[in-house]
């Protein structure tokens, strides 16, 4: 860890609201004026997406796993030499995976390259002189034998919706924005679960502060779902591992979150439309405390 190079890590799987989140603490950045090196859990993917289409192939064909959610796909030890020199020096190395056209077309006028969909750029610095890394990924807080992510962590924030409510999500959209059958997407989910309970379950007991999404109506059989419920469906859960040392003062946030209320010491209740608020209302007293102490 590190008081005058932070690091906020916020860790979530595809869908679960990491981008809710994102764009929260981006208001708070905003607003402060805050210079953040924003790195994406995607760019340390260890293939790319054709290249993983050929190791999929393989992996089937030797009847063994490999999945985006555990370490043979993924390079933790990049992960962890950043996180670490970022620390110590405020600088690293990091490049983008490019998801779709408009990106390719993004970071191609940037770079001088023909990157292509599915491809990475190359690494390149860190702008000099920001005032904390943020993350946001799949493995933000990722513990193996071989790799400790979460010991440069200043501020853990995990984002999970519940596991019927999150497999919901995922159908939606790989079917709609995809294309994906339902018979591949539930390969899909089967295929990564081995890899979900060792490498990203544990995560969210790291974390300092936990954002799960609960729905409020039936979501029994995810695989028949016809709609993903909406924010108003559902409450949020907001856990807090220490809220003495992050300072929460439940009083002033339960009287600027309305319907909210605690359902354990740690433990307050939201409702789901009101996740994006309860977030910055948080986070921004967290984030400026860590700003404050990079001066001390």
């Amino acid at each position: 860890m590190s008081k005058k190079h932070p690091i906020v890590a916020v860790t979530g799987s595809s869908g679960a609201g990491t981008t809710t989140v994102k764009r929260a603490f981006e208001h708070i950045f905003y607003r402060d004026g805050i210079q953040s090196a924003v790195i994406e859990g995607d760019s340390f993917h260890r293939y790319d997406r054709n290249e993983m289409k050929t190791e999929m192939a393989k992996s089937v064909a030797e009847h063994r796993n490999l999945s985006h959610f555990g370490p043979e796909a993924n390079c933790f030890d990049l992960l962890e030499d950043l996180f670490s020199t970022y620390g110590d020096t405020g600088g690293g190395k990091k490049r983008y995976y490019l998801h779709s056209h408009d990106e390719a077309v993004h970071h191609n006028a940037r770079l001088g390259t023909n990157l292509q969909p599915g491809q990475f750029t190359p690494w390149e610095d860190i702008v000099s002189g920001t005032d904390l890394l943020f993350y946001e990924g799949l493995h933000g807080l990722v513990i193996t034998e071989d790799h400790n992510v979460a010991q440069h962590v200043d501020l853990g924030v995990g984002v999970v919706p519940i596991v019927n409510l999150e497999w919901i999500q995922k159908i939606h959209r790989d079917n709609l924005e995809r294309g994906y059958s339902a018979e591949a997407i539930v390969d899909t989910i089967m295929r990564r679960m081995p890899d979900y309970i060792r490498h990203i379950t544990p995560q969210f007991s790291l974390t300092d502060i936990n954002f799960q999404r609960v729905a409020t109506v039936d979501t029994s059989n995810p695989f028949i779902a016809r709609d993903i419920p909406t924010p108003d469906e559902s409450f949020v859960i907001i856990r807090f591992r220490d809220p003495v040392q992050l300072r929460i003062d439940f009083p002033y946030l339960l009287s600027m979150i309305s319907d909210s209320f605690m359902s354990r010491r740690n433990t307050m209740v939201v409702p789901g439309g009101k996740m994006g608020f309860a977030m910055e209302v948080i986070l921004q007293p967290i984030i400026e405390r860590m700003m404050d102490a990079r001066n001390v």
